[in-house]
């Protein structure tokens, strides 16, 4: 389950609601509902720099339609929460207790090829 998302623009703290992709080809600025994922060549904005997007001269602006209300959870959305619980519960009680393990020290009077900062060292035989 992800965090929610902030609004990309500098100092703004509100939640994102909307995500900003650019089609550079064709000088168009795209605004739509928030993405599931966040990409790294969109932008998510809140409500108040979405409304008040502008775009250079010559672009155009295509908004899609945008959700008057935020989409409830639905059953699916319970389940997947609630098996995302079990597994990480499970995971948990799966994974052995970490051991110590022993301190590695290189062998003494081994001959080694050197690369650069690198060293290796041969087994001794």
């Amino acid at each position: 389950m992800g965090a929610i998302r902030q609004c990309s623009r500098s100092a703004c703290r509100q939640s994102a609601v909307a995500t900003l992709t650019y089609v550079y080809a064709e000088s168009t600025a795209v605004l739509g509902p928030l993405a599931t994922y966040a990409e790294p060549h969109a932008y998510d904005l809140c409500a108040q720099h979405a409304e008040s997007l502008t775009v250079p001269r010559g672009w155009e602006v295509l908004r899609l339609a945008m959700p008057t209300t935020p989409p409830e959870p639905g059953p699916d959305d319970l389940l997947a929460l609630a098996n995302a619980v079990r597994e990480a519960a499970s995971a948990a009680t799966d994974t052995p207790a970490r051991t110590s393990r022993p301190h590695v020290e290189a062998p003494a009077m081994v001959e080694g090829t050197r690369r650069g900062h690198l060293r290796i060292l041969r087994e001794p035989s």
